[in-house]
């Protein structure tokens, strides 16, 4: 009677090597994106990268290049995140802009902005790396610092921006509005680098929801015209 073959391993397809190369990218860069947010560009290096990667120096390399490249590659994934979280909020917002809009309207799509923000940074697994990232680009400017400008910081701030003036009725000038919609921008950046803080001294809390009710105050609180008094 012939014997059985022995069984073989199954053979390992491209989509295994594809996907096991994406799962070691990713994992590179958030051991980066934690290193570089926490020591700056200057105080990490590759070889320290991919021991806490798990992975050699010549897979780093392969990836992103340089430290440079990784750096780089950082930027565009807190870019990249931002867009797939705010995407559908910014997109109804442009939308909107683009037919004439009355300055309630623009009011409430203002607070759904700054609410879908509050909501996606605070839900963001391992947010304070890149806040704490993009919090030194913006300290000291780095090798990142157009990518984020050009890609999140200027189209936030001018959408923010116009829809301030149509929500104040133009009683604001633009840069008075630009400078509005900077500091509803820090101070959610500011209160993600105090929460630690906050969270040890308050206890827990739905701060999402704390947050939101903020924002609306001070989206409540801009100039507006009072149609009640109107003739």
């Amino acid at each position: 009677m012939p014997r059985s073959a022995p069984p073989t391993a199954p053979l390992r397809t491209a989509a295994d090597g594809y996907r096991k190369g994406e799962e070691t990218r990713a994992r590179i860069l958030a051991v980066a994106l934690a290193a570089f947010g926490n020591s700056g560009f200057a105080g990490v290096t590759t070889r320290q990268i991919a021991r806490e990667a798990g992975v050699n120096l010549p897979a780093l390399t392969y990836y992103f290049g340089n430290k440079r490249g990784l750096y780089l590659a950082c930027a565009h994934a807190i870019v990249a995140g931002y867009r797939e979280g705010m995407s559908a909020v910014a997109l109804t917002a442009y939308a909107a802009l683009r037919e004439p809009l009355a300055a309630d309207t623009a009011r409430t799509l203002l607070k759904q902005l700054f609410a879908a923000l509050a909501r996606f940074l605070l839900a963001m697994p391992g947010i304070q790396n890149p806040s704490l990232f993009v919090q030194r680009e913006i300290a000291s400017p780095g090798p990142a610092f157009e990518i984020l400008y050009a890609e999140l910081w200027r189209p936030g701030i001018e959408l923010a921006t116009e829809l301030i003036m149509k929500a104040t009725d133009g009683q604001l000038t633009e840069t008075q509005a630009q400078v509005r919609a900077v500091l509803m921008i820090s101070s959610l950046t500011g209160f993600l680098s105090g929460l630690p803080v906050i969270a040890r001294t308050a206890g827990k809390a739905d701060y999402t929801a704390l947050v939101i009710a903020a924002l609306d105050d001070q989206i409540g609180s801009l100039p507006h015209t009072d149609c009640s008094r109107a003739p």
